[in-house]
Order: structure tokens, then sequence, then C-alpha cells
């Protein structure tokens, strides 16, 4: 594997003089090569019109690869609960033993995607201490997005979406000819879609993958400006824990459709249905956060297969230092056969 931007520690010094004991920033290689296995496997099914085969090559290569981590891991966002998932549900123990950790995992984001080889399908792990992650049931959550650099409550999810354009607009010193909203295409999202058009702004619409939609808000180059709109709550932890390492602004709202699931929200900690998550109430503490592309987007290269091995594109990211790290990895599967899909 060759890293872009790699750094050393220090020779002659120990990790307790420089490093909290908890959180050791060599889990940050480890959690690449956690989101390498997925996406090399998922990848195999890229194109071939079977999203749930896709998603269950990641799944599968990611729970084997978390048995080389050395934490202790608890997973809060995962598969779903251990009677809808035979690996990486809600509660599962993972890692080769260490420190307490929280776990969210998405194997595959994206999996329609991925089946008809569209752009954007990544693998995504993000890691924090014990209680560091908002466990969200599996519902939608309303989100709001916007990148670093700007001040704060510049957006907000109870504001209309004109305000919070013509807001934006100002702030970033842009007319709002020129600000681009990202959001799922959806019909929920018609009401939305047409009051941003009616504000004046543009709209990039993708057809998955929020939590590469919100992260894009905070990449200049991705000529995004905002994410607005409702999807999955369990990406929506995801991607707060993105923002956390790179800096930006997010809220989140639980969207229900009926009382048990209320309770069920109830029965994981959450206590007002109505309330509006910040971005420290999704993702807290030291974060970090993994992806490797499965198909080429706007952030990452997708896998790209030779004879006997493979190319992977990974990003890492931590929230204690705000180092973002871009990771280019050269698979030989003739001495990594545990690798090999």
């Amino acid at each position: 594997m060759a890293e872009k931007s790699a750094k050393s520690q220090k020779s002659g010094a120990s990790r307790s003089d420089s490093l909290p004991p908890i959180m050791d920033r060599n889990l940050a290689l480890e959690l690449v090569r956690v989101t390498e296995a997925a996406a090399l496997s998922a990848s195999r099914w890229m194109g071939r019109g079977d999203k749930n085969n896709a998603d269950g090559a990641a799944v599968e290569a990611m729970r084997k690869a978390f048995d080389q981590v050395a934490i202790s891991g608890t997973v809060v966002i995962g598969e779903g609960e251990m009677d809808e998932a035979p690996m990486l549900y809600i509660g599962e123990k993972v890692g080769a033993g260490g420190p307490a950790m929280d776990i969210a995992v998405d194997p595959l984001e994206g999996t329609s995607i991925t089946a008809k080889g569209g752009p954007n399908a990544m693998a995504v792990v993000a890691l924090a201490e014990r209680g560091g992650f908002l466990h969200a049931p599996d519902l939608y959550m309303d989100k709001i997005a916007v990148g670093g650099g700007l001040p704060e409550g510049v957006v907000d999810l109870d504001e209309k979406p004109e305000a919070n354009l013509r807001n934006l607009a100002r702030a970033k010193k842009k007319d709002i000819g020129d600000i681009v909203a990202c959001i799922l295409d959806r019909d929920r999202h018609k009401a939305l879609i047409g009051a941003v058009r009616a504000a004046g702004a543009r709209i990039m619409l993708i057809p998955d993958g929020d939590v590469s939609g919100v992260i894009a808000a905070t990449q200049p180059e991705s000529g995004v400006d905002i994410y607005l709109g409702s999807g999955g709550a369990p990406e929506g932890v995801l991607a707060a824990a993105a923002l956390r390492c790179v800096g930006g602004q997010m809220q989140g709202r639980l969207m229900f459709e009926n009382d048990e699931q209320k309770t069920r929200a109830r029965e994981m900690g959450v206590k007002d249905p109505n309330h509006k998550f910040s971005i420290l109430e999704m993702a807290k503490g030291d974060v970090v956060f993994a992806a490797t592309g499965v198909t080429t987007g706007a952030m990452l290269k997708g896998v790209r297969w030779f004879s006997g091995g493979a190319y992977t594109h990974s990003m890492v990211m931590r929230s204690k230092s705000g180092t973002v790290r871009y990771v280019e990895g050269h698979h030989n599967f003739a001495r990594k056969t545990w690798l090999t899909p």
C-alpha cells in the first residue's frame, strides 16, 4: 500500500507523551484497511444489477476485516437489528481487543448505484470513543449541512429554504443564483426542490448516497454549497462524523411515521421526538472517519482491477487534528490472499 501525506511519529516519543490512550492515531490506517476490504468485495458486483449481493459482499468483507483491528468495538450504527442482519448488526461486538469504541458503518453506501455502475458508491466507517455517536434508529432524518469557515448558525433546519439559501449566499459573498444545493432525487422532495428553485438557487440531484452528498458540501471542488432534505438517520450520523473531522455545520431531526417508531427511538435513548440534533449531539469527542471508493465519484476513485490485483482510493480523517489523508492502495492478491474476493 502506498500512502500519500503520511506522517510518522517522532522517534523516541512514547504514545502517552503525545496521544490520548483511548484513540491511537494508528487506528486511522486500520480503518482504511477495513473500508478497502469492503470496497474490493463490493466492486465485484458493480454493474451486475444485484444490489443485495453487492451489499452482502461488502458486509462480509468488512466484518472479517474488523477481526484484525485492535479495539473492543460495539456497532451502534450498522446493518439493522440482530434479527434483521447476520453481521454488523446493532450491538455486535467486533475487533481483536483493545480500547472500547463505538462503531458506525455503512459497508456499501450506494447499493443501487453499485448495481447500476453509477458514481459515488463508497464503503464507510466511523469510530468514536464509547458513547460518542447518537444511537439513531433506522428511519428518516431531515438534514441540513454546510461546509466550514461560515458564521455559526448561518443555516437552520427550522428556517424556510429561501431564508437559508439567502443567508448562505450572503455569508459566502455569492449571488443566490451561484448557490448549489445537493438533494436526493426522491418524490418526497418535490416541494423542497420547488422552493429551492423558486429562491433562484441551483440543484444537484443525486440518486443515492447522502453521506457523500453531505461531505460534498465541505469540498470546494465539488461545487456543492449546501445539503438539504431527508435521508436515512444512520447515514446522518456517519455524515456528522465526517463533518466533525473536516469542519462544517449540520443539524438533523428524526422523522416518524407512527407511534411504534417513536417507541423504538425512546428505547434507543431519544427522549424528545421533535428534538433538533446538532452535529456534536450526533458525533462527539474524538472521531475518526474512513471511506474507500467503490465506484468513481467527486471525491474518490473507484476500485480499478488489474491482472492479479487492484487499486483502491481512500480518505481518512480525524476530528482531533483535522487532517485529511488520501490513501492509494495497490493490492497484490498473490500475497494478500485473504483479501481475494
